[in-house]
């Protein structure tokens, strides 16, 4: 027996190599569609980072403006309330003031008054009248004799020399003032020695 030839196997055909020139410009139009891709995002997220920088000045700005606009209504708000409360102080003293003479006046009866009956209810008369300015917050101001003489409560119409007192102090008293809290409505009216 003869040895059986063995059927040559067959080679493959050579395969055929892709064009190397062709597969490098095939990649390189890939990378250049990829460049123009990363410069296009590129663009875009710069463009976005600009328009958020330009967004968050213009939200700091508008804060701002809020935050000045809330602190002027605030002060608004005081200054007006401040005025509300001056004006009603500045009326019910004015109205005040114009009760004052009634007080001189009874002042006046209560020394001229010859009738002791007519000198009691004159003092009664005058004593609710005390009572109801002392209710609305109206105090004496202190000018007896003796006391320092001070230009903000005290109105000097007369000088006396008198050693027996000190310069600067309070002589005689010819009419009263009065305060309104700290405010005055009318200054004494004294004598001040010298």
């Amino acid at each position: 027996m003869s040895p059986k030839k063995q059927p040559e196997k067959e080679k493959p055909e050579k395969e055929k190599a892709p064009d190397d020139g062709a597969a490098l410009a095939h990649e390189e139009e890939g990378e250049k569609a990829l460049g123009k891709e990363l410069d296009k995002l590129r663009d875009s997220a710069e463009r976005l980072s600009k328009e958020a920088h330009s967004a968050a000045l213009e939200l700091a700005e508008e804060k701002d403006k809020y935050l000045r606009l809330m602190a002027e209504y605030d002060n608004f708000r005081k200054r007006s309330q401040k005025e509300r409360e001056n004006i009603y102080s500045d009326v019910r003293g004015d109205t005040l003031l114009r009760f004052l003479p009634v007080y001189d006046n009874l002042e006046r009866a209560v020394t001229a008054a010859g009738d002791e009956a007519q000198k009691r209810g004159i003092e009664m008369i005058l004593g609710q009248f005390r009572d109801i300015m002392a209710s609305l917050g109206v105090t004496e101001i202190d000018a007896g004799a003796g006391e320092k003489f001070n230009p903000a409560m005290h109105e000097a119409v007369m000088h006396v020399e008198d050693e027996g007192l000190g310069e600067g102090e309070i002589a005689e008293l010819f009419q009263k003032g009065f305060r309104l809290g700290d405010k005055v409505l009318r200054c004494s009216v004294v004598k001040v020695a010298n």
